[in-house]
Order: C-alpha cells, then sequence, then structure tokens
C-alpha cells in the first residue's frame, strides 16, 4: 500500500539518495554528482510543490519510495505559471506504480500553487520514463538532438508536457 503527502525539508535525505541512484542509473538525467540532503533541502522554496510516496507495506512501512519535484521553467514573468518537474522512483519499488502516484499528487499541488503547465525533457532511450509520461496525460511535443553530454557521449532528450 502506497500514500503520497508533501514533502517535508525532513525528507531530503531519502529524497537525495532516490535522487542519486538516478544519477548511477545514466538514464534519467545529465547530473553526474550526488546530491546531499543539503542540496535538497534548498529546492524547499516554498513557490514549487514537491511530493513523497511512502510505501506502507512491510518492514519499511512509512519508507519513502518516490518523489515528484517542480522548479523553475524560465525567470520570464510570462512563465510564471509554467514549472519544469522531475520524478523519480527508487531502485527496488520501480514498476509498481509509485512513480504514476507521485505525478498525479503532484498535478494536484502544482494547479494548487497556480501552475497551469509542467514540462520536462527525458532521454529518447528512457522507455519506462516515457511510458509513465504516457499513461499520466503528457505529450511528446519534439525531440532536441544533441542536447546534452553525459560520460562523453552526446543525449538526445525528448520533450514533454501538460496542461494542469
Amino acid at each position: 500500500m502506497m500514500s503520497v503527502r508533501p514533502a517535508k525539508p525532513a525528507d531530503a535525505g531519502a529524497i537525495a539518495c532516490i535522487y542519486n541512484q538516478g544519477i548511477d542509473d545514466r538514464l534519467a538525467t545529465f547530473e553526474t554528482t550526488h546530491r546531499s540532503a543539503d542540496d535538497v533541502r534548498a529546492w524547499f522554496t516554498g513557490t514549487h510543490p514537491i511530493v513523497v510516496v511512502e510505501d506502507a507495506d512491510g518492514d519499511a512501512g512509512g519508507r519513502i519510495i518516490a518523489f515528484a519535484s517542480t522548479s523553475v521553467y524560465r525567470p520570464r514573468e510570462c512563465y510564471r505559471g509554467v514549472a519544469e518537474f522531475s520524478v523519480y522512483v527508487c531502485r527496488e519499488a520501480r514498476r509498481r506504480g509509485a512513480g504514476r502516484v507521485a505525478m498525479h499528487a503532484l498535478f494536484d499541488a502544482a494547479r494548487t500553487a497556480g501552475f497551469w503547465k509542467l514540462v520536462s525533457r527525458v532521454f529518447v532511450e528512457n522507455t519506462a520514463s516515457r511510458g509513465l509520461l504516457k499513461a499520466v496525460g503528457f505529450r511528446e511535443v519534439g525531440t532536441y538532438e544533441k542536447h546534452g553530454q553525459l560520460d562523453g557521449v552526446w543525449r538526445d532528450t525528448v520533450i514533454v508536457e501538460r496542461l494542469l
């Protein structure tokens, strides 16, 4: 059984651990440097919602297994209602629906915070994330070719968006 709630700064260590798995997997982000709990605490600006999914089953009851977050898309006033988003699930909880739960909660939180659109980029070969995002209503609007290098290799990304 999973539950979802707004993230708190006290969750920063668990969020960093999950994000660092994504960094290590080299399939979800161009980032290569692990984040600390202090790095993640800086995300809590009060403007951009972050949600966590907890696993209420078994011995790990209440353990955070996924998160979804929003961040600044562009600083211009005309984009104040557009947010960049990320969603990450810990390795052992993948393919159990935690990402879907996190995204639905993020939609509600982002809408309540005044956002009207979420956008992101996904590595072309990240079929799991692309499938999740399509399933929760995102559309792929294009591809950035050679968008960045990861470990010295150029990577393409698919641009996704969802109106709230």
